[in-house]
């Protein structure tokens, strides 16, 4: 006869308590994995179930099952260990790790391909080259209390445009006061529009769990969204077409006028050359009430359709499966569809002045930086 299974009783203020600490991204893995066999076990589950499914061993299942019948949520704290008075590093050993970090690693490392230091290896080097003996543990709390991270890299880029100035002005006017009797679009292609399907169903998000979907897929073909985003309302016209040439440029560009018969057109667009296509300004020579507004080069982050854009992709795009360019178009559509019955504009808010004082203060910060 089968054991039975020992379903552990858990009070409702416990259950909170533990589906808090299995939901924090922020707490140790122990910490979660320990809430998680708890609450497991209070669904009637049984030990090599719950391993299995958190991937650890039935002991570990045993031990906490045990733990917390006996002494509650206390039984799911690390205990007390033994040990020694943490060192103390002097002031002259911090500023010589601090330096060390900021630093990058010396020839002999970067003749094996390191480009940055990881706690483990500065601490192996400080002690071979500076005699300082201190644990990775103590470079890494180091880093933690200065705010450093050598693992992080962020991007950036400054435009070298030489009209910087004059565009970011004519652009910015364009969102903060927008002419009388006309109509302002920011006007911008996504392509590259991957029409993606997982190779296994997606699984869904539990309590705990977050939805799961498998690392690989099948290709299925490409298409490119052009969107057009009126600034006042946040109504976006839209079309997918398989390429992102000047001819597809130009179709958009007909379809956005066609959506604003008889009003004058401001639209707000970046560099590529398709927009720039001698067929593209002689249709616009043939309608004048159109007018091109282009931002500064490297600043696509001066174009409000990339915010929507960036929904888009995080709410219809990026996590979807698509057994076809079809079925990706399909859903692109119903998601501007909904998103055209509510519209929601993106506000700007910053003054041309103070975004050019800000790129000049990062690119004054720069040079001090490159300069040493």
């Amino acid at each position: 006869m089968p054991n039975r299974v020992r379903v552990l009783t858990v009070s409702d203020s416990d259950r909170v308590e533990l589906e808090r600490r299995a939901r924090d991204r922020g707490a140790p893995a122990r910490v979660a994995e320990r809430a998680r066999i708890v609450l497991l076990s209070a669904e009637g589950l049984s030990g090599p179930q719950i391993a299995e499914r958190l991937g650890c061993s039935e002991p570990t299942v045993v031990k906490w099952r045990g733990q917390y019948a006996g002494a509650g949520l206390a039984g799911l704290e690390d205990a007390s260990r033994p040990g020694g008075p943490r060192s103390v590093l002097t002031d002259e050993a911090v500023c010589e790790i601090l330096a060390a970090t900021v630093t990058p690693p010396p020839e002999s490392l970067a003749a094996q391909g390191i480009t940055h230091w990881s706690s483990r290896r500065l601490a192996d080097w400080l002690r071979r080259a500076k005699g300082i003996a201190v644990s990775h543990d103590s470079i890494s709390r180091l880093w933690r209390r200065f705010c450093l991270a050598p693992h992080r890299v962020e991007g950036f880029k400054f435009s070298t445009d030489p009209q910087l100035d004059a565009k970011v002005k004519d652009v910015v006017g364009l969102y903060l006061a927008p002419p009388d009797n006309a109509v302002v679009v920011c006007v911008d292609e996504k392509s590259q529009c991957q029409a993606l399907e997982r190779t296994q169903p997606i699984l869904p998000m539990r309590p705990g769990i977050p939805e799961r979907a498998t690392h690989d897929y099948a290709r299925h073909g490409v298409t490119c969204l052009f969107a057009a985003l009126e600034v006042a309302t946040g109504k976006v016209t839209d079309a997918c077409y398989p390429r992102h040439r000047h001819q597809e440029f130009l179709r958009f560009l007909k379809k956005v006028a066609a959506a604003y018969p008889g009003q004058q057109l401001h639209v707000v667009l970046d560099n590529y050359a398709t927009h720039k296509h001698p067929q593209v300004k002689d249709w616009l020579a043939t309608n004048p009430r159109i007018t091109l507004h282009f931002t500064p080069t490297g600043c696509s982050w001066l174009n409000l359709v990339e915010c929507f854009f960036s929904v888009i992709t995080r709410q219809a795009i990026r996590r979807g499966s698509f057994t076809s360019v079809r079925e990706l178009t399909a859903a692109i559509g119903a998601f501007i569809d909904g998103w055209n019955n509510h519209p929601r504009p993106f506000t700007w808010t910053k003054h041309a002045d103070e975004i050019l004082a800000s790129i000049r203060r990062a690119k004054t910060k720069t040079n001090v930086l490159t300069d040493h």
